[in-house]
């Protein structure tokens, strides 16, 4: 993985969402936040797994078409809530095959700039149809 941040141990905050990297551990392997705070008496918004599919019901074959399927989909899901980017505050990447990360990171920094959530990713067997590469879910706070 390519490590793209810059900064340790302070701290970025885009208004009330408030995120850190501590400076008494490792710096991220990737383009994540290790914690990301929520202020008391926000929203939260948590949604299903996005997935490839495009607007005609069509899941490429292709895996970094599915990729930028999925980070359509975030958005279009983000957007139904008046969601932004800043809004996230944690994402989950569940794929089934080897992640082309200079891919992956074009649009991931498209969406996110380098104001990272916090990220878990993880390769796994399957997912819920045979076609499907790659799912990932978006956690979002608003006050």
């Amino acid at each position: 993985m390519q490590n793209k941040l810059k900064w340790r141990g302070n701290k970025m905050t885009n208004g009330k969402i408030t995120r850190s990297n501590p400076l008494d551990m490792p710096a991220p392997v990737g383009n994540y936040t290790h914690i990301t705070k929520i202020p008391k008496g926000s929203d939260l918004f948590v949604t299903s797994g996005q997935i490839g599919l495009d607007l005609n019901g069509h899941i490429p074959s292709n895996f970094n078409e599915q990729v930028s399927n999925t980070f359509t989909n975030i958005k279009r899901v983000l957007g139904s809530e008046q969601l932004k980017s800043e809004n996230i505050i944690k994402v989950n990447v569940w794929s089934t095959e080897k992640i082309d990360w200079n891919f992956f990171y074009s649009e991931w920094d498209k969406l996110f700039d380098t104001d990272y959530p916090a990220m878990t990713i993880g390769y796994i067997v399957e997912l819920g149809l045979p076609e499907i590469k790659i799912e990932i879910e978006i956690w979002a706070a608003k006050m």
